[in-house]
């Protein structure tokens, strides 16, 4: 799917997160859109114990829980320093789940050898994901007992 002005305006709110929060050096960030028009950011937890850190994208998706919004679009950006151009991260297996709970229509921005901004849906990520084993309403009973 080619970006859109959702997808540019995410782009930018991300490279300005890493602008202001990691002005040298590394940086990333993530933008979560909802249904709402609610755009929520976040970067990753540093921390000392590599096992208990979090990717970047998390502490979106917990805001657009705790606000009980549906996720449409969630996008990961990183550069390497202040000088370097961003990189497009698509969404780990561990992120593709928690994103899975808004549905697998949910648009993800993909990396691309062009490094181009491009999004697809989550389906298109995990055409055999193992939710197919499930009918919706036995995924959605699921969903709502935890």
């Amino acid at each position: 799917m080619q970006s859109t002005a959702i997808e540019n305006k995410m782009f930018q709110i991300a490279k300005e997160l890493i602008e202001k929060r990691y002005p040298k050096g590394w940086g990333g960030a993530a933008v979560i859109r909802t249904q709402e028009d609610h755009y929520f950011s976040s970067v990753a937890i540093e921390t000392a114990n590599s096992s208990a850190t979090l990717c970047i994208e998390v502490g979106a998706m917990c805001e657009a829980h705790k606000y009980n919004e549906k996720v449409t679009h969630c996008l990961c950006i990183v550069r390497d320093d202040e000088n370097s151009l961003y990189k497009v991260l698509s969404p780990c297996g561990i992120c593709q789940e928690r994103l899975r709970y808004w549905g697998e229509d949910v648009q993800v921005g993909v990396t691309t050898q062009s490094g181009e901004l491009l999004f697809a849906e989550l389906k298109e990520l995990q055409p055999y994901h193992w939710t197919k084993a499930y009918n919706a309403e036995e995924l959605e009973s699921f969903i709502e007992e935890n």
